[in-house]
C-alpha cells in the first residue's frame, strides 16, 4: 500500500452516512474507492451539481470541478455556480476533503499557490474550506525536498486562517481541539520519535495515542 492509498483509506473512515462531501482534486478523490459498504455519501462539485459519481462513459460537457471527465448518480441535482457556492457558504457541506501544501499548528492551510509558480486558479477551496463544517487535510507528511508540511507558521499565502479540523498523512492523525494540535495515532510501523523528527510544529501526543485503523481488506481492519 503507498502512501497515498494509505490517506485515503483513513479519511474515509471519517465519513458518515448521509454525509454531503466535497473532495478536492487529486488524492481526496480517491476517498470514495475506500468507503465502507454501509456508509453512502452524496458528493458535491463545486462547479454545480449534487451526486457526483464515477465515469460511466464519456460527456464531453460532464466535467468535474477539476475539470476531469465525471458521472453522475441517479437522483443528482444541476444547478448554477451562485447556488453551489451558496450550498457551500451557508454551511451545508459536511466535510470536505482538501489536499495541502502546507498546514500549520494555529490551523491554516495553503494550499492554492506557489509564488514563482504558474496558477491555473484558486478554484472553490477558500469558500470550501471557510464553509465546509468540517475540513480534513489530506496530504505527505513532507514535501519532495523532505522539508516538514506541518509547520508552526506557513509561509506560503493562505487559503484560510485557523479552519483546518484534521490533517491525515502517511505517517498518523492530528485534530486541532481547542486551538491546540494533537497527535491522536500513528501508522502501521511508523514511531512517535519518527513523526517528531518529520513535523515542524508543535503538537500533543493524546492520551490515547493509538496505530491507525486501516481497512486492508473487505471486512478486515
Amino acid at each position: 500500500m503507498n502512501a497515498k492509498e494509505l490517506i485515503a483509506r483513513r479519511v474515509a473512515l471519517e465519513l458518515h452516512d448521509g454525509d454531503i462531501v466535497n473532495l478536492g482534486i487529486g488524492l481526496p478523490t480517491q476517498v470514495v474507492n475506500y468507503l465502507p459498504q454501509d456508509i453512502h455519501i452524496t458528493l458535491q462539485s463545486e462547479n454545480g451539481f449534487l451526486g457526483l459519481g464515477p465515469v460511466t462513459e464519456a460527456h464531453p460537457n460532464l466535467v468535474n470541478a477539476g475539470g476531469q471527465p465525471c458521472g453522475v448518480l441517479p437522483g443528482a441535482a444541476m444547478f448554477d455556480s451562485a447556488f453551489s457556492f451558496a450550498l457551500i457558504r451557508g454551511g451545508h457541506v459536511d466535510a470536505s476533503v482538501l489536499g495541502g501544501l502546507q498546514v500549520d499548528q494555529h490551523a491554516n492551510l495553503a494550499n492554492w499557490m506557489v509564488p514563482g509558480k504558474m496558477v491555473p486558479g484558486m478554484g472553490g477551496a477558500m469558500d470550501l474550506v471557510t464553509g465546509a463544517r468540517r475540513v480534513i487535510i489530506a496530504m505527505e507528511h513532507c514535501a519532495k525536498d523532505g522539508s516538514s508540511k506541518i509547520l508552526k507558521q506557513c509561509t506560503l499565502p493562505l487559503t484560510a486562517k485557523n479552519k483546518v479540523s484534521m490533517i491525515v498523512t502517511e505517517m498518523g492523525v492530528f485534530e486541532f481541539e481547542k486551538g491546540q494540535l494533537i497527535l491522536k495515532e500513528h501508522a502501521p510501523g511508523v514511531t512517535l520519535e519518527a513523526i517528531k523528527a518529520a513535523t515542524d510544529a508543535e503538537f500533543s501526543v493524546a492520551a490515547n495515542f493509538k496505530v491507525m485503523p486501516i481497512v486492508v481488506e473487505e471486512g478486515v481492519a
